[in-house]
């Protein structure tokens, strides 16, 4: 595939969105943006990646050769629904959002026309050398021109299958235990802390390798990325209980997700991270449980 006839229009350019729209860029893909209800935020980030803004997504819809839809997951639906309003069909839309399975195939229905191909990105953005993992799913042709969109850059591309909805299995289990165990970590921190053991907890975490216990620097990113991870761990949990299994730990993560709700884009300690999460359970600290 000739990668510099190709234009693909990017649903919308957050941090992972327009790094991937900036990799794009490097192989001389035409990356178009929708300018139209996006914050000053989203208008660096485009710029700084070389996209090409359009006024609204209509225009965006009517240029673009393939879609790819990278947005917070709980706006995945209603963005294909606004896409399906504009008569996207007989080109290519990548969900790459991390979904349940069921909303994917939910997204190919809105768009009966198009190839609907089940993408799920694992790992941080592209930049400073990082290089995620696209996984691929659904129609065979449709994946082999995804993948070739990416082949000269740090995004590496894999593809699972020709089911539509396996690459965001896959996702959801993984996010489900690496952001459910961010926040434990968070979580078990802090009540080492207010009982005057942090430092403690942290030489016992510090003998085993890779544990996020020893990792307090994360606590306020996770805290910060709250507002996109509670709708992702949200799906995490339908999933479970679309497989049978308890979906208990999911919901209860998600609320402390939600507790954190007032921490996007503020640069916070550890102590004012925590802080957030407290908890008036109405009863006097020294009573017995």
């Amino acid at each position: 595939m000739d990668c510099e006839a190709i234009t693909v229009g990017l649903l919308h350019p957050g941090s992972m969105g327009a790094a991937f729209g900036a990799h794009l860029r490097r192989q001389n893909v035409r990356v178009l943006w929708c300018t139209d209800g996006r914050s000053s935020q989203s208008l660096a980030r485009a710029e700084d990646a070389g996209l090409e803004g359009v006024q609204n997504l209509m225009q965006l819809v009517a240029r673009a050769d393939v879609l790819l839809s990278l947005c917070p997951p709980a706006a995945a639906v209603e963005v294909a629904q606004q896409v399906a309003a504009c008569g996207f069909d007989g080109r290519l839309y990548i969900e790459a959002n991390a979904i349940t399975p069921r909303r994917v195939r939910e997204v190919a229905e809105l768009l009966p026309g198009a190839v609907v191909i089940d993408g799920a990105v694992v790992g941080s953005p592209p930049v400073g050398g990082k290089q995620p993992t696209l996984y691929l799913s659904g129609d065979r042709d449709g994946c082999l021109r995804a993948t070739a969109l990416f082949d000269a850059s740090d995004v590496k591309t894999h593809v699972l299958g020709t089911e539509v909805g396996t690459a965001s299995a896959l996702k959801l289990s993984y996010s489900s235990y690496q952001k459910a165990s961010r926040i434990l970590a968070a979580l078990a921190y802090g009540v080492a802390d207010a009982n005057g053991v942090a430092d403690e907890l942290l030489k016992i975490a510090g003998k085993r390798g890779g544990s996020y216990l020893t990792e307090t620097d994360y606590i306020p990113k996770t805290a910060s990325r709250a507002w996109r991870w509670a709708p992702e761990l949200d799906d995490a949990a339908a999933l479970l209980r679309d497989v049978g299994l308890p979906d208990d730990l999911m919901r209860a993560a998600s609320r402390v997700l939600h507790q954190w709700s007032d921490a996007r884009d503020r640069d916070l300690t550890v102590a004012e991270t925590l802080s957030l999460l407290q908890v008036d359970h109405g009863r006097d600290k020294n009573a017995e449980p």
